[in-house]
């Protein structure tokens, strides 16, 4: 395990891969699992991207993000991608939209609250 560690640790990871971003999928993950991650990575930012049917979702998972009070609202890009299909010779068009949300203030308090309720929960069930 040190060397997973050690070896992670010494990667050179250029400036456009240190975003914590989340390439989400409509077929692939339940939607918590998303918001969870979400939750999880944003250290002081987060990038959710998603592709054509995917659009839908991640629009989803940043507005609980938002509404909960985690994360506020950086930037929003739209384009358009093209995306080889393996049965068809040409590329089709697909629609991509990449948000970036940031760690709203009242992050650390709300996690922490939310980790004081779990334990209390748990311990609740202990004693049952």
């Amino acid at each position: 395990m040190e060397e997973v560690t050690e070896a992670v640790s010494n990667l050179n990871i250029s400036e456009t891969h240190k975003k914590n971003r989340i390439q989400v999928s409509n077929t692939k993950k339940p939607l918590f699992f998303y918001v969870n991650l979400a939750k999880v990575s944003s250290i002081h930012e987060v990038e959710l991207s998603a592709l054509g049917m995917a659009i839908a979702t991640v629009v989803t998972v940043a507005e609980i993000l938002k509404n909960n009070g985690l994360a506020v609202e950086k930037k929003i890009m739209t384009s358009t991608v093209e995306v080889k299909d393996d049965g068809k010779t040409r590329p089709i068009q697909k629609a991509k939209i990449e948000i970036i949300l940031g760690k709203s203030e009242k992050f650390d308090e709300i996690m922490a609250a939310a980790a004081e309720e779990r334990e209390a929960a748990a311990e609740a069930d202990e004693h049952n």
